[in-house]
């Protein structure tokens, strides 16, 4: 049952419904506006890059009633849709009012289920173990689109969707796996109330588990979760911390084999997490970060060939270097921060035009000098800072 209604209440079946009745009463206007040259064919072909659209099979949404009509005039035949139009407007008043009624008719019979429906649906598959595998793919890409907006992030654990989504990433299917980590990824992001409900669930140490993945893509998703849930929180740093969050990080960053964007991601968490150690008011400061083969891993990044990897990782050894715990003889001595530093000045200076943008290499180029400047004034107080 629950899967038969789920299958009629599907927003997309809906919206298209509706978008198909909109665009034919709103024919009348689009016709006229293209034999007045005000609607190129042009328009119907780009449409599709409009920032109000959005694909609705891949499991989107759209964000107004504006943004459905250019989805459909973006994917509607020009000679097909004028001819549609005339033949509305070929219609007499009294059979336009009809068509009109009908419309609205059928707009209050659908009756379009409120986001606290379609989330209640889906988490009741969810739950289902009968289903499908299919079917939970379904309720996972509901969820998914669901959880964007705070309020229905915030009604998810209300729902018990929290522990069913957890729950599934145990799964054996893989994408349900990326898509559970992508859903509190997204539901935790800079939201204290929900991060503390995903986090009272175990779902950290298995996400960072799930970092480890041999599947590139459920390691990235996963990483974007633990980063949505560790960062701006208290609970989420010491339970990262707790799971030896560090060692990860250190791991991934010092093992070039592995995908550069999980480094990416690698090197900003470390970034966010010191400047959070930062701004704690723990006494004393922990030493989490302190470790000079963690620095190093850190350090070494800023040699990369790629200029994003550079630039986040010279952003992490900015907030590194003033952390308290950290020494300035080991990014002198052990880390060789000096001369890593020099040999990235010299490739910013000999890339070309087409391999770094002007502004970014200015950029890269003040940063560097940010971090150097940090750098020496921690090497002037370390006899009175570090144990020497």
């Amino acid at each position: 049952m629950v899967k038969l209604i789920s299958r009629i209440t599907s927003p997309s079946r809906i919206i298209l419904q509706f978008i198909f009745l909109l665009v034919v009463f709103s024919s009348c206007l689009i016709a006229k506006e293209i034999e007045n040259n005000t609607i190129s064919n042009s328009k119907f072909e780009n449409d599709n890059n409009d920032n109000d659209v959005v694909d609705i099979e891949g499991g989107g949404g759209f964000p107004s009633l504006d943004g459905m009509l250019h989805w459909a005039i973006g994917h509607s035949d020009p000679a097909k849709l004028k001819e549609a139009a005339q033949s509305v407007q070929s219609l007499s008043a009294d059979e336009l009012e009809i068509r009109q009624q009908e419309l609205k008719e059928w707009v209050e019979n659908s009756k379009m289920p409120s986001d606290t429906q379609l989330m209640q649906i889906a988490i009741a598959d969810l739950k289902n173990s009968s289903l499908s595998s299919e079917d939970h793919h379904r309720a996972l890409q509901e969820l998914l689109h669901l959880v964007e907006l705070i309020d229905n992030a915030n009604d998810l654990g209300k729902l018990g969707g929290i522990a069913a989504v957890v729950q599934e990433l145990d799964n054996s299917d893989l994408q349900i796996r990326i898509t559970s980590a992508w859903i509190l990824g997204k539901a935790g992001q800079n939201n204290p109330f929900v991060q503390k409900q995903i986090l009272q669930h175990g779902a950290l140490l298995k996400l960072m588990k799930m970092v480890q993945s041999s599947s590139v893509e459920e390691g990235i998703k996963a990483m974007y979760a633990v980063s949505s849930l560790s960062r701006n929180s208290l609970d989420g740093l010491e339970l990262f911390f707790a799971g030896h969050g560090e060692r990860l990080l250190q791991d991934i960053m010092s093992n070039s084999s592995i995908d550069i964007r999980l480094r990416k991601k690698s090197a900003s968490l470390v970034a966010d997490l010191a400047e959070s150690l930062i701004e704690s008011t723990s006494e004393p400061e922990p030493q989490y970060f302190s470790s000079r083969y963690f620095l190093k891993s850190v350090v070494s990044l800023v040699a990369s060939a790629d200029f994003d990897l550079q630039e986040k990782a010279l952003m992490a050894v900015k907030s590194l270097i003033k952390l308290r715990t950290t020494k300035a003889l080991d990014f002198k001595d052990f880390c060789a921060l000096e001369s890593v530093l020099e040999r990235m000045r010299e490739q910013l200076h000999q890339s070309s035009a087409d391999e770094l943008d002007g502004d970014l290499a200015i950029g890269m180029e003040n940063l560097c000098k940010e971090v150097e400047s940090l750098f020496r004034k921690k090497l002037e107080e370390a006899p009175s800072r570090d144990e020497l």
